[in-house]
């Protein structure tokens, strides 16, 4: 698997991540299993750095780890 998401979009995920964590926390019901869905897609691909559906469509936000592993 190469690196396809970068610094700022793998913050923002991992932030994303939280929010929608606390949301559902805090929600209750049906839409919380939802969100945390949501939370923990958000949370692996910030860890990860890599992203199936950037993969399937050819994007990536991680221009220096891709051109160095290159």
């Amino acid at each position: 698997m190469k690196a396809n998401v970068g610094g700022l979009d793998r913050i923002l995920r991992i932030g994303a991540g939280v929010v929608a964590a606390v949301a559902g926390y805090m929600l209750g019901g049906t839409i919380s299993y939802v969100l945390y869905v949501v939370a923990a897609l958000m949370l692996v691909t910030g860890a990860l750095g890599w992203c199936g559906l950037y993969a399937l469509l050819g994007f990536s936000t991680c221009k220096v780890r891709n051109s160095a592993s290159s």
